[in-house]
C-alpha cells in the first residue's frame, strides 16, 4: 500500500527510486532513523516500514549492499552459494531474484545455500530468510575457507542415516553462482558506525588478507566453469581488495577472467580499481615487499603489494633477490630463470619506489561514499573460464628464516571433496570440508561438555516460543535433568534432517486436505526429528534442495544444516481433544504454495466476512454475514480448513474469481472458525484487505460484533504463535 508522506522543512524527495536499481524495485528514504522514531508526522510511515519488514514484503537494507547480488546475474535455475551470508539481506536478494519469475504454486529449478560461521549469526540469518518462505533455501554453518564440496565417491554407499536408497542427482556440490562477501575491516561503514573510528587501524585489514583469499579461492573452487563469483567488502582498503583479487588472479592464471561489468547498472556511479598503493604496518609505508623487515615478513606477505613478488635473502650477498614465478596475463617474473636479478639496478630501484600491478584491476569497482549519498563498498566481479590449474608451494631451501615465502597457510587447489592442501614441509594432505571443525567434534569424549558454538539445533528455528532461535538449553540445571543432544551425522548438538517417510500420515494429509497429485508432496518432505512418533513439524524442500540434500547422506553429512526448507506442516491439537481426522495443520508459511493444489477443506469468503474474521478471531458459523458461507463452514471436517477471499460480494465465487493471494489457515471447531495466524499477519492482510477492496468494502472502521460467545475447541497452538 501506498502512504502519502507528509512534506518536512527542507526535504525534497523524501523517498524516491534508487535509479541504479532494476524495475524500480528498491526505494531509498532521506529521513534519518532519529526523525523516523521521534517524528510524530512520520509515525504511521514508520509504523508501516516496521509491519512490512516484518512481513517480508519489504526489507530494510543500506542501499550500496543491494550491488554485489546485481553483478552475479542469477537465473531461477541457478545453484548459488553465499558464503559468508549473515544477516540474510543479500540472502534475501538471492532468493528473490530465482523467484521473480515463478508461477503461482510452483517453485524455481535453482536454489541458494547461505552459509556463515558464527551460529548466532546463522541465527539472525535464518529469521531473515524466513520471510522469503521458501523451499528453496539451505542454511549451513562451516568455516566459508573449509566449506565442503560432498564430491561423491563411485564407491561411496548410501548413508543409512538417510533411510533411503538415492539414485544421484548429482555427485558433487557445485554452484553455478558464487557471492564472496568476505569479512573485512568495515571502514566504509564509517559514515552509518563513526565508533568504528576509535577502533580502526592498518593492522585490521592486513591480518585477515590471508583469510580473504582463502576464502575466494574456495568459493571459485566451487564455481562451475563458465560461472560467476562477485568478491566484495565495505572496505576501502587495497590490501582487502584490489591486493586479493590480484591474487587470486595470480594463483588462477588464465583460468579466471576478471570482468568488465562497466556498462552494466549504468545509474550506479563508481570508480575503477586502483593497480599502484603502499602497504602501512607499525607506522611505517611500504612500497615493495623487499622493504618488509625480516622479523615482519609473516605478518607482511607478498600478495599485499601490486606485484606479488616474493624476495628471499641471498647466501652469496646477504641480499634480497626476487624469486621468479610464473604470472597469467602479463604477470611479473620468469619461470626458466628461478632467481632472476634485474640487468640494470637504477632501474629495479625506480620500479621498486612504486609497484605497479600487471592486472586489469581497473575492472574493478570502487562505490564511494560521496558519490551517490551512500556507503562505501568494493566488488570484483569474475568468470571462470576452465578448472583451476594445481598449485604448489615453492620448494623449501626457498624459504627465509624457515618460514615459507608466501605466508598463506595452505595453498588451494580445486577439489570439491574438501581442500587438496600441500603443507609447509612439502607433504600432501587432505582437509574435508571444514576440518577444523570435525576434528574438534571427533575427538570429544561421551562425557565431554559441548562448546557453545557447536550446541546448535534447529527444530525449534520457527517457533516464536524457543528462547533463541536455533538454541538448545544444554545447561542439566536449568533444563531439569540431562539432556541427550542429537546429533546431524558428524555434527553434535545439532538436530538431524531426516527424510518424513511415514506413509499413513503423508497419505491422511493428502487426503484430509485434497491434495492434487500434480505436487510433488511425497519424497519431498523433511522433519529435525529421528522420532516419527514426536515429530512436530513437517518440512517440504524443492527439487534441487532433494537433491543436494540426498547427496549430502552419501557423503557421511558433511553439511552442517542448521536450516532447510519450508515448514509445510504442524501437529495441531485442541482442547477438546485432537478429534479432527488429520492432527497436522497447514503452516502460514506453507499455504502460499500449497493453496492451488488444495481441493478440499477449503472455502471462499466475502471480504465483509473474510475481514470479520480477521478482526475477531472467533466467529460462530450463525453470526457470518453470508448465511451460505457460514453453513458452508459447518459441513467442514473438523480441523484445519482453508478460507480465501473472495472478490465478489458473496462467497458462492467460483475458483477462477478468486484472489488466491489472500488466503488464511482457520480451525474449524464444533459451532465456530477460529483465526489460525498471527497478530502481525492479522494486521498487515487488513491493510491489504483495504488497499485492494477500496474504503467501501474494506473499511477497517469496528462495526458491530458478531456474538461469537465463548469459542469451542479452542487451540492450544504448539509454536505460540497465536
Amino acid at each position: 500500500p501506498f502512504i502519502l508522506l507528509p512534506s518536512l522543512d527542507g526535504e525534497e524527495d523524501a523517498i524516491r527510486p534508487l535509479p541504479w536499481y532494476p524495475e524500480n524495485l528498491a526505494w531509498h528514504s532521506n529521513f534519518s532513523r532519529m526523525q523516523l522514531r521521534k517524528n510524530q508526522t512520520l509515525e504511521k510511515f514508520h509504523e508501516f516500514l516496521k509491519l512490512e519488514n516484518e512481513i517480508g514484503n519489504i526489507t530494510r537494507q543500506e542501499a550500496v549492499s543491494m550491488v554485489p547480488p546485481l553483478f552475479l546475474d542469477v537465473c531461477p535455475d541457478h545453484f548459488v552459494l553465499d558464503m559468508c551470508a549473515a544477516p540474510g539481506s543479500k540472502t534475501f536478494q538471492l532468493l528473490e531474484i530465482i523467484h521473480r519469475s515463478t508461477k503461482a504454486g510452483s517453485l524455481p529449478k535453482g536454489m541458494v545455500v547461505a552459509n556463515d560461521l558464527d551460529v548466532q549469526r546463522c541465527n539472525l540469518l535464518i529469521h531473515q530468510t524466513k520471510r522469503m518462505c521458501t523451499a528453496n533455501l539451505i542454511v549451513t554453518n562451516h568455516e566459508a575457507q573449509h566449506f565442503p564440496g560432498c564430491r561423491l565417491n563411485r564407491n561411496c554407499s548410501s548413508s543409512s542415516e538417510g533411510g533411503m536408497g538415492f539414485q544421484q542427482s548429482i555427485t558433487q556440490l557445485i554452484f553455478d553462482r558464487v557471492l564472496c562477501d568476505v569479512p573485512c575491516s568495515g571502514d566504509g561503514t564509517l559514515r552509518k558506525a563513526p565508533d568504528i573510528w576509535r577502533k580502526w587501524n592498518p593492522g585490521m585489514g592486513n591480518g585477515i588478507h590471508c583469510l580473504q583469499v582463502q576464502i575466494a579461492m574456495r568459493g571459485i573452487s566451487l564455481l562451475k566453469v563458465g560461472g560467476r563469483i562477485v568478491y566484495s567488502t565495505c572496505s576501502m582498503n587495497p590490501v582487502e581488495n584490489e591486493a586479493v583479487v590480484a591474487e587470486i588472479l595470480r594463483k588462477c592464471g588464465g583460468s579466471l577472467e576478471l570482468v568488465d561489468v562497466s556498462s552494466e547498472l549504468p545509474q550506479l556511479v563508481r570508480r575503477p580499481g586502483i593497480k599502484k598503493w603502499k602497504v602501512r604496518d607499525k607506522g611505517t609505508w611500504f612500497v615493495s615487499y623487499k622493504d618488509v623487515p625480516k622479523y615482519r615478513r609473516s605478518v607482511i606477505v607478498p600478495s599485499m603489494f601490486p606485484s606479488g613478488r616474493c624476495y628471499v635473502e641471498s647466501t652469496e650477498n646477504n641480499q634480497d633477490v626476487e624469486l621468479g614465478e610464473k604470472h597469467e596475463n602479463g604477470g611479473d617474473g620468469n619461470p626458466e630463470e628461478g632467481i632472476q636479478q634485474s640487468e640494470d639496478p637504477v632501474a629495479l630501484a625506480d620500479e621498486l619506489d612504486e609497484e605497479v600491478s600487471n592486472f586489469p584491476l581497473e575492472r574493478c569497482m570502487r562505490i564511494m561514499p560521496h558519490d551517490q549519498n551512500s556507503g562505501a563498498f568494493f566488488i570484483a566481479v569474475f568468470h571462470k573460464l576452465s578448472p583451476l590449474p594445481a598449485m604448489q608451494e615453492k620448494p623449501n631451501s626457498l624459504q627465509l628464516d624457515d618460514k615459507p615465502c608466501v605466508n598463506l597457510s595452505n595453498q588451494i587447489v580445486e577439489d570439491t571433496n574438501g581442500l587438496e592442501v600441500v603443507s609447509a614441509d612439502g607433504a600432501d594432505e587432505k582437509l574435508s570440508g571444514a576440518a577444523s571443525e570435525t576434528d574438534l567434534i571427533d575427538n570429544e569424549t561421551d562425557g565431554a561438555a559441548v562448546e557453545p558454538d557447536t550446541c546448535n539445533t534447529c527444530e525449534e528455528h520457527n517457533s516464536e516460543e524457543a528462547e533463541a532461535p536455533g538454541h538448545r538449553e544444554t545447561d542439566p540445571k536449568k533444563a531439569g535433568g540431562k539432556i541427550k543432544l542429537q546429533t546431524q551425522g558428524k555434527w553434535k548438538g545439532v538436530d538431524p534432517v531426516v527424510f518424513f517417510k511415514d506413509e499413513a500420515i503423508v497419505t491422511s494429509i493428502m487426503t484430509f486436505y485434497g491434495i492434487d497429485d500434480s505436487f510433488p508432496l511425497k519424497g519431498h518432505l523433511v522433519t529435525r526429528n529421528n522420532d516419527t512418533n514426536h515429530v512436530k513439524r513437517i518440512y517440504y524442500i524443492s527439487k534441487s534442495v532433494k537433491d543436494v540434500l540426498e547427496l549430502n547422506f552419501s557423503v557421511g553429512q558433511q553439511l552442517k544444516i542448521t536450516s532447510i526448507g519450508l515448514k509445510m506442516f504442524e501437529r495441531q491439537t485442541s482442547r477438546e481433544g485432537n478429534s479432527a481426522p488429520c492432527s497436522f495443520r497447514i503452516s502460514s508459511e506453507g499455504l502460499p504454495v500449497l493453496l492451488p493444489y488444495i481441493t478440499k477443506q477449503i472455502l471462499y469468503a466475502s471480504p465483509v466476512d473474510f475481514k470479520h474474521l480477521l478482526q475477531y478471531k472467533t466467529i460462530k458459523f450463525a453470526d457470518f454475514v453470508d448465511a451460505e458461507f457460514g453453513h458452508k463452514a459447518s459441513n467442514l471436517m473438523p480441523g484445519c480448513c482453508v478460507i480465501v477471499l473472495s472478490r465478489g460480494s458473496n462467497a458462492s465465487m467460483d475458483q477462477t474469481q478468486v484472489d488466491e493471494s489472500i488466503a488464511i489457515g482457520c480451525w474449524k471447531g464444533r459451532a465456530s472458525l477460529s483465526v489460525m495466524v498471527t497478530a502481525t499477519d492479522c494486521q498487515e492482510l487488513q491493510e491489504r484487505l483495504l488497499t485492494r477492496m477500496g474504503p467501501e468494502n474494506g473499511s477497517l472502521v469496528q462495526d458491530e460484533k458478531p456474538s461469537n460467545g465463548e469459542a469451542d475447541g479452542v487451540l492450544e497452538m504448539t509454536d505460540g504463535k497465536e
